[in-house]
């Protein structure tokens, strides 16, 4: 059995322990998190050692691989860490805030023939599989459109709301990146605007980015992200349009529509990601099965992410091929 070590004690944590607790290739050896009496509710459902700090679950001889699911700026330094100590690490998207980072992990975990395993399981959603299926059928994309709006009210103070912790929007939310890169290929421009509202010691009540992205083979797709007070609406839509027909997305209810026809597009449950994302890595690990997705696919996103963030900085597009990220190599 192989030996996981936890940090974090969130939904994501706590769907994997479930996991590691039910299947007999591996189990749960220690966890560590914020707040201390989350690790101790958590160890007390998932039989594992609590522990104190982060670096305890890292030092742990019975543990082999690292589970990162915890704040998004401590991830670099925990993966690094981790590597550093001989251990596989499982990291919650993204690998590092910083694109500089992130490659320096990526490098080091293939130099020494490290597991590292960046989870995106947007690619295992049913709606990834169906515009898998129906891209094909649509001809040449045009456009699309990407937009998540989150209303709330008050806005909570936690480190999702905490521009230093959470990051960037669309490096935070990386998945928004990366599903399009799975399914557009390489990018070639992006525009960017962002604003933060109401920032006090690094918390704010709410945020907005607004973003471009031109893909090499012509597409163009607007991306939109907000949260918080000043967000009167949720929505979360998605849109693709071709020569030939397009693909909408409205929540989980979408449509296929042509000249011909207008088809909806039922979705199994989206229930179940964390488990299937575990289970590829496990099958990996004990039999070599390759996982869905790769940390390089990850590292690509965050560059692109990143250019995001220096055309927001800027107020100017970045063309990628004429730019590198601040301290990458």
């Amino acid at each position: 059995m192989l030996g996981f070590g936890l940090i974090g004690t969130g939904y994501a944590a706590t769907r994997r322990a479930e996991f590691l607790a039910q299947d007999e290739r591996a189990r749960l050896v220690a966890v560590a998190g914020h707040t201390w009496e989350k690790v101790q509710q958590l160890t007390s459902s998932y039989p594992a050692t609590a522990c104190g700090d982060w670096r305890e679950v890292i030092g742990h001889p019975a543990v082999e691989i690292v589970i990162i699911a915890t704040v998004n700026a401590l991830h670099g330094e925990i993966a690094r860490y981790a590597l550093e100590h001989g251990k596989g690490v499982l990291v919650e998207y993204p690998l590092a805030l910083d694109y500089a980072e992130a490659q320096d992990i990526f490098n080091f975990a293939r130099q020494k023939g490290l597991f590292l395993h960046v989870e995106h399981i947007e690619l295992l959603s049913p709606i990834h599989q169906v515009l898998r299926d129906v891209l094909p059928k649509l001809g040449a994309i045009q456009s699309g459109r990407s937009v998540n709006l989150v209303a709330q009210h008050p806005a909570p103070q936690k480190w999702t709301y905490h521009q230093d912790l959470f990051g960037f929007p669309f490096i935070a939310g990386l998945a928004r990146i990366n599903r399009l890169l799975d399914l557009l290929g390489t990018v070639e421009r992006v525009f960017c605007t962002y604003h933060l509202d109401g920032v006090h010691n690094g918390y704010y009540r709410s945020c907005y980015a607004s973003a471009q992205l031109q893909f090499t083979q012509g597409t163009v797709v607007e991306l939109i992200y907000g949260k918080g007070e000043y967000i009167w609406e949720n929505q979360r839509y998605f849109s693709l349009y071709g020569t030939q027909g397009g693909v909408i997305f409205n929540g989980d209810q979408g449509a296929w529509v042509t000249p011909q026809q207008n088809q909806p597009l039922s979705l199994p449950s989206r229930q179940g990601l964390f488990h299937q994302d575990m289970d590829n890595v496990l099958n990996y690990l004990t039999q070599g099965t390759p996982i869905y997705t790769s940390a390089e696919q990850s590292l690509t996103a965050l560059w692109v992410a990143t250019a995001l963030q220096g055309s927001a900085q800027t107020g100017q597009p970045v063309v990628l091929g004429e730019w590198a990220p601040p301290g990458a190599r």
